[in-house]
């Protein structure tokens, strides 16, 4: 039997990379792993040769996601992509062991900087700024040179161009930064952050300082918002838009951005939604039209309707803006002819009233040359829009066409104000104003008890009696832009004072009829003279200043009258006070009854007493019919005998007021008949002896 023969001892028989084993008799080659011959269906062998496996090629995702591979002799090294690392790092990234996303602004606290948001993001982080501030570098943030600044120091530095102001050259800059980096992809918080901005130095939208645009409005800058407002969406489209949808909300914008494919599920016509309104586009259609994808956003600006004024509708009818001002864009697409109608589902601020009716208008901004001058056009217009459906809450648009849209309501002139109703109210309001005139002469000239106080009457008569006197010329200043809006802010304050004074008269009424229960003779210990000057004119004083301060042009030409405002709820500054006053004087009303119910109790017995008592009684429940029921009437006029009635009792508080405090006071009684009758001279009413005042005659002692 022969020895057997070892070809691998000493051989290359198998060919590099290869490695052989020896049998008896026979002998077998096999690769390194990594390594495989050239021809696959013959062993390994010096002419059949091992050629290194590209694992990266043969198998491209044989990494796992978010990892990139390289080959290597024999082998293949796998590393992770930016942002991203393995949680277990003994073993090669593959798909049972994943490269994950680094949360940086979790891992690296502060790497965007102080008072910034860090944003993370799939294999990256965003940086950004908070409300009321703004990128140093402008919206493109660069990692270790950015920081945030206030608005009010970015603006400090900008130079602008002649004729320019320092609010528009900011604008113009982030706009020209957007045209410049068409190719970036802008996170949410940044969007947020720019549109705020962008809104806040305009003087619009909730985070204004002051509100700088007239109700004329600009529209020359709500166009160029409105063009940063389309690169700004265009920003946030992915590159490869693939079917997403994107919603930001935040105090200044509500934006819905949706990316679809044709032929994918809901691409037909998806609703989009922005605070409450809605947009039905056919995005099918457009895909089949742009390479099969398309993109469409929808969005609102709070504060845009300021800028974009219903005064820029032309029309002979009263306006008024109805709703918020939205925004249809479509960003990134080439073809953007609508294959069929969009419709627009718009909310109502307020009811619809029977009067009017609304509009749908979209905005049209144009430019033109003629004779060498270039004009500008600004309006809004009705062509290619039109209203499908309508109720008191909303309005159904349908345009042809995409743009920025809004509801303009319509209000024809208000038929001819009764004239009987016209001669009634100047008749009442100048009979009111000379009991008024009564009243205030007497208080001022009678001989009053020295325990008499008579401040708080004096002076709401004194405001009331103005305030009546301003309202009979309230409309006759409406053209007059400084004058109404002074004739508006003083009614305010003559209103606000009036109800002041109206408290600080219950208030002294209450205080004095606590004493009744305890002593009969009452001294003058009430409010002091200072305090009552302070409260009575000082709370108004504050109201109206801090007023003017948050919302300046809350004050001027309203409805046809100087009055105030009713956008952003301005007329609260007086609904507000009036209600409270309104409460405090029911309260004291109820307690002051409370008081006098000992004192009814121990006066039955006499019979003069208990007269001055029920006199009391009608005192306290008349004043609190003039210090309030009154105005209540003027929530009900919806019919003839409530809008007389109105104006009888409202412009009659001068004479409810002269009856109660002057004709039913004995004392002013008898100081009318001696200077009717002349009986006799001062120096004997002086020495003449009175009887001591009666608890009647007492209620009028309100310190």
């Amino acid at each position: 039997m022969g020895a057997n023969i070892d070809e691998c001892f000493n051989s290359t028989v198998c060919g590099p990379d290869s490695d052989c084993t020896n049998a008896p008799g026979v002998y077998s080659c096999e690769c390194h792993v990594g390594f495989l011959q050239t021809e696959l269906d013959q062993k390994p062998s010096e002419n059949n040769i091992c050629l290194d496996i590209d694992e990266c090629v043969k198998h491209d995702a044989i990494c796992g996601p978010n990892a990139n591979c390289t080959n290597s002799i024999g082998s293949y090294i796998c590393t992770c992509t930016n942002g991203y690392w393995l949680e277990s790092t003994d073993v090669i990234a593959s798909f049972s062991n994943p490269c994950t996303d680094i949360n940086e602004c979790r891992e690296t606290p502060g790497i965007c900087g102080k008072q910034t948001v860090c944003t993370n993001a799939p294999g990256t982080f965003y940086c950004s700024c908070p409300d009321g501030f703004y990128p140093s570098t402008g919206i493109l943030w660069t990692v270790d040179v950015s920081f945030c600044k206030s608005l009010e120091d970015i603006l400090e530095e900008i130079k602008p161009p002649e004729g320019q102001t320092k609010e528009r050259a900011f604008l113009g800059d982030m706009d020209q930064q957007l045209i410049n980096n068409t190719g970036f992809i802008l996170p949410k918080p940044t969007v947020a952050n720019s549109f705020s901005a962008s809104m806040e130095v305009s003087g619009v939208g909730p985070l204004a300082k002051s509100v700088s645009v007239s109700s004329e409005g600009d529209g020359e800058t709500g166009g160029v918002i409105l063009g940063i407002s389309h690169r700004l969406v265009s920003a946030m489209v992915p590159p490869d838009l693939n079917q997403t949808k994107i919603t930001l909300e935040s105090s200044t914008v509500d934006l819905t951005l949706e990316t679809i494919r044709a032929g994918s599920m809901n691409a037909n016509k998806p609703v989009l939604t922005a605070k409450g309104n809605t947009m039905e586009i056919n995005l099918g259609s457009l895909a089949e039209n742009n390479n099969g994808s398309a993109a469409a956003a929808f969005m609102t600006l709070n504060g845009m309707e300021s800028l974009l004024s219903h005064r820029y509708f032309q029309t002979e009818n009263r306006t008024e803006m109805y709703s918020d001002v939205i925004t249809a864009i479509l960003p990134r697409l080439n073809n953007t002819d609508l294959s069929e109608p969009v419709n627009f589902t718009i909310q109502h601020k307020k009811p619809l009233p029977e009067s009017g009716f609304v509009t749908c208008v979209y905005w049209e901004h144009e430019s033109e040359e003629k004779g060498g001058e270039e004009t500008e056009t600004m309006r809004w217009s009705v062509e290619g829009c039109w209203v499908v459906d309508s109720n008191e809450n909303f309005t159904v648009c349908s345009c042809s066409h995409l743009s920025t849209f809004a509801l303009i309501l319509q209000i024809g002139e208000p038929p001819p104000e009764d004239p009987f109703l016209e001669w009634l109210n100047r008749m009442c309001v100048i009979v009111g104003l000379f009991f008024f005139a009564l009243a205030i002469l007497t208080f001022l000239l009678c001989s009053w008890n020295p325990k008499i106080n008579n401040t708080a009457r004096l002076h709401l008569c004194l405001s009331l009696s103005l305030s009546h006197f301003l309202l009979l010329w309230n409309d006759s200043y409406v053209e007059d832009e400084l004058a109404c809006t002074v004739m508006a802010g003083l009614l305010h304050f003559l209103v606000l004072a009036s109800f002041v004074w109206m408290l600080l008269e219950a208030l002294q009424l209450h205080l004095l009829v606590r004493k009744l229960s305890k002593v009969q003779v009452i001294q003058r210990d009430g409010l002091p003279k200072l305090l009552l000057y302070l409260t009575g004119y000082g709370v108004p004083f504050v109201i109206v200043g801090v007023s003017a301060l948050v919302y300046s042009d809350g004050y001027g030409a309203t409805d046809e009258t100087c009055w105030l405002s009713q956008k952003r709820n301005f007329r609260w500054a007086l609904t507000g006070p009036v209600i409270t006053v309104l409460a405090f004087n029911c309260v004291l009303f109820c307690a002051t009854l409370w008081s006098l119910k000992p004192t009814l109790a121990n006066m039955k017995s006499d019979i003069s007493q208990s007269k001055d008592t029920r006199l009391i009684v009608f005192k306290i429940l008349a004043q609190f019919v003039i210090l309030g029921c009154t105005w209540i009437l003027g929530l009900y006029q919806t019919n003839l005998f409530f809008q007389v009635l109105f104006i009888i009792l409202n412009s009659q508080q001068g004479t409810f007021l002269y009856i109660v405090h002057c004709a039913l006071n004995k004392e002013v009684r008898e100081e009318c008949m001696r200077w009717l009758t002349c009986s006799c001279n001062k120096n004997q009413e002086e020495g003449s002896v009175k009887d001591a005042p009666s608890i009647s005659e007492d209620m009028d002692k309100p310190e």
